[in-house]
C-alpha cells in the first residue's frame, strides 16, 4: 500500500500531519543562497500493512463508550473489538468469521443485518434487543471501506439502553395492569352468566376495543318475565372512559328492574328515555328492548336509536327489523313505539352493536348487509353462530372499538324433544259452567301429558282459582291456557279487563280474596300483566321433578 492510500484511511488531522513529512531534498549553494525547492516523487511504500490494533484509530475506538466491533469481508471475520467491547462478552479471537467469533451476534439474529448492510452499503439500526450479558442494547451497523486487501467491512456500534428498556417494559406492564382492571369492570358490568328460557338457546359475546386502559358502554341482558316470556336487551353509551361505564350500569340496573313491571317494550324504553336524562342530560345512549312469547310466535321490541334486529327464519332468509324506531335515549320528548318480528320455530336472531359493523370509510348499511349474508349462511348452536359472526365482520384483539353480540334461536321442535313442549287453550265464554269447563279441560289436559297425581292436583286448583278470579273480576273475551316447557307448567288465564290483581291478605269474614293467595302459595311462581288489546293476562308457573 502506498502513502496516499494508507494516508487516505487516517483521520483528517493525521493525515495533514503525514502529508508534513513527505521527504524533500533541498541544495545550499556556496554563496549561501537557497534554490527553489525540488519535490522528489513519492516512492511505493513497501512495508507491510499495519494491522487495525496498529493503526491510530485503534485509540479513538478504544475511548468511545459504545461497545465497538469491526468485522471484515463476507463472513464478517473480526478484526478489531475495543475494550468496552471486551469488558461486557470478554476477549474475542480476532480473524475468525462473527459466527464463531461473536456468538452474542449470532444469538440476537445480526449476522443477517451485517449480510444487509454490506449488500446495500447502507447503516442499518436494530433496536432495544437484550444480550446473553443481561443487558439491553441499540445496534448500530455502519459500511466501511476495503482494508488491506480483507473486504468491505462493517462496524458494529452497540449502545447500552437497559435503563430505558427497563423503564420502558414498567410503563408497558402498567398499561397492561391498568387495561386488565378496566376490562374486568366492563366485564363485572355484564351478565355473568346468561339466563336461559325453557324455548330459547342464547349466547353472547362482548369484547373490549383498543388497546388503551378505557371502558365502554356496551351492554346485553338477558331477563325472563315468567310465564315463558323473555326479554333481550342490547345498548351502547356513547364514548369511553368510567362515565360510559357507569352510565351503562345505571340503565342496565333499571331495566332489569322495569322489566319485571311486565312492560310494553316502548314503555320500558319511555321510562330508560327519562332515567337517561336525570342521570346526565349529556350523554345518549342507544337500546333496543324486546320481548320473545313462544305463544305468539314474534319477537316484539322497540329500539331507541338502535341498529336494526336481524332475523333468519328457519329457511335461511334474513329479515331486518328496523321500523319503527325512535331517538337515542336521553334527548326527551318523543313518544316511543313498539314493532314485532316472527320469531318462530328453527328461527334465529341477532342483537349487537355498532362495533360489529360499523367502519372508518365505509357506509354503515354496508356493514349491516355484510353482516345478513354472514347470518344467512350461519347454522350451530347460538355460540358458534356468534363467534362466526364476529369472525366474518373482521374483529380482532385490536379492534377499535367495543363489540357487544347476542344471539337467540327458538329451536324447532321435533321427534322426542317435541313431545316436551305442549299446548292447550280453551276458550272461556262465561257464566256458571265456565269454572267446572276448566277445571274438567285442565285435569283431561295434565293426565294425557302424563303429569304425577300431586302436581296434577295442584295445576287443576290452579287453574280453577285463576279462571275463578277472571270470572268474578275480568270481562270478556276469556282464555285458559296450558303450556308444557321441559323444565315448567305454565297456566294462564287471559281477559277484557285491564286491572292487575294484586296479593292479599283476606280476613276470616271475607268472601273473596283467597284465590291469588292460594295460587301464590302453591305455585313456584306467579305474575300479571296487561295485553295489547286492552285487557291482561294472569299466569302461574310449577317447576317439573328433575
Amino acid at each position: 500500500m502506498n502513502f496516499t492510500r494508507w494516508s487516505a484511511r487516517l483521520p483528517g488531522t493525521q493525515r495533514r500531519a503525514a502529508a508534513r513529512t513527505e521527504p524533500v531534498t533541498t541544495d545550499r549553494r556556496s554563496d549561501g543562497a537557497v534554490p527553489a525547492a525540488r519535490t522528489q516523487p513519492i516512492t511505493e511504500d513497501t512495508s507491510p500493512v499495519p494491522a487495525v490494533d496498529e493503526l491510530p484509530v485503534r485509540g479513538v475506538l478504544d475511548r468511545v463508550p459504545a461497545l465497538v466491533a469491526l468485522v471484515h469481508g463476507p463472513d464478517h471475520r473480526l478484526a478489531h473489538i475495543n475494550d468496552a467491547y471486551a469488558a461486557a462478552f470478554g476477549a474475542r479471537p480476532v480473524g475468525r468469521p462473527a459466527a464463531e467469533a461473536l456468538p452474542e451476534l449470532k444469538e440476537l439474529g445480526l449476522l443477517p443485518l451485517l449480510d444487509q448492510v454490506l449488500r446495500s452499503g447502507k447503516p442499518r439500526t436494530l433496536k432495544s434487543r437484550k444480550a446473553t450479558d443481561g443487558r439491553s442494547y441499540t445496534f448500530t451497523c455502519t459500511p466501511v471501506a476495503e482494508d488491506a486487501g480483507a473486504g468491505p467491512g462493517v462496524l458494529v456500534f452497540a449502545t447500552d439502553v437497559t435503563d430505558h428498556a427497563e423503564a420502558a417494559e414498567r410503563l408497558r406492564a402498567s398499561e397492561r395492569r391498568q387495561r386488565e382492571t378496566a376490562v374486568t369492570l366492563q366485564r363485572s358490568l355484564l351478565p355473568q352468566e346468561l339466563e336461559q328460557p325453557d324455548d330459547l338457546r342464547i349466547a353472547a359475546t362482548y369484547q373490549p376495543g383498543g388497546t388503551e386502559a378505557a371502558v365502554g358502554g356496551d351492554w346485553y341482558d338477558v331477563i325472563t318475565l315468567g310465564g315463558g316470556r323473555t326479554a333481550l336487551v342490547i345498548g351502547d353509551v356513547m364514548g369511553r372512559g368510567v362515565r360510559a361505564a357507569a352510565v351503562m350500569g345505571q340503565l342496565r340496573t333499571a331495566v332489569r328492574a322495569y322489566a319485571r313491571l311486565d312492560l310494553p317494550p316502548h314503555e320500558v324504553l319511555q321510562l330508560l328515555d327519562g332515567l337517561a336524562t336525570e342521570i346526565d342530560a349529556n350523554q345518549i345512549a342507544t337500546c333496543v328492548y324486546a320481548i320473545h312469547d313462544p305463544n305468539e310466535g314474534r319477537l316484539m321490541y322497540a329500539s331507541a336509536g338502535h341498529l336494526p334486529i336481524l332475523v333468519r327464519d328457519e329457511n335461511g332468509t334474513v329479515l331486518r327489523a328496523d321500523e319503527p324506531t325512535g331517538p337515542p335515549l336521553g334527548t326527551g320528548g318523543w313518544m316511543h313505539a313498539s314493532g314485532s318480528v316472527p320469531l318462530g320455530p328453527g328461527s334465529t336472531a341477532v342483537l349487537y352493536t355498532d362495533g360489529l359493523v360499523e367502519r372508518r370509510n365505509e357506509d354503515l348499511d354496508e356493514g349491516i348487509a355484510a353482516l345478513e349474508r354472514a347470518l344467512a349462511g350461519a347454522t350451530g348452536t347460538p355460540q358458534v353462530v356468534c363467534d362466526r359472526l364476529v369472525r366474518s365482520a373482521g374483529v380482532t384483539a385490536d379492534h377499535d372499538d367495543d363489540v357487544a353480540v347476542l344471539v337467540l334461536q327458538h329451536p324447532a321442535r321435533t321427534g322426542a324433544d317435541g313431545e316436551l313442549f305442549r299446548n292447550a287453550a280453551l276458550e272461556l265464554l262465561g257464566g256458571v259452567e265456565a269454572a267446572p269447563r276448566a277445571r274438567a279441560f285442565a285435569s283431561g289436559v295434565l293426565t294425557s301429558w302424563r303429569f304425577p297425581v300431586e302436581l296434577h292436583d295442584l295445576g287443576v286448583l290452579a287453574a280453577s282459582e285463576l279462571v275463578a278470579n277472571s270470572l268474578q273480576h275480568g270481562t270478556p273475551p276469556m282464555r285458559l291456557r296450558l303450556r308444557r316447557t321441559d323444565r315448567r307448567l305454565i297456566i294462564e288465564v287471559t281477559d277484557g279487563d285491564d286491572h292487575l290483581p294484586r296479593r292479599r291478605r283476606a280476613e276470616p269474614g271475607d268472601e273473596s280474596g283467597r284465590g291469588i293467595a292460594i295460587v301464590a302459595t302453591i305455585a313456584s311462581n306467579w305474575g300479571s300483566r296487561r295485553t295489547p288489546g286492552g285487557g291482561k293476562a294472569v299466569w302461574c308457573e310449577f317447576a317439573l321433578p328433575s
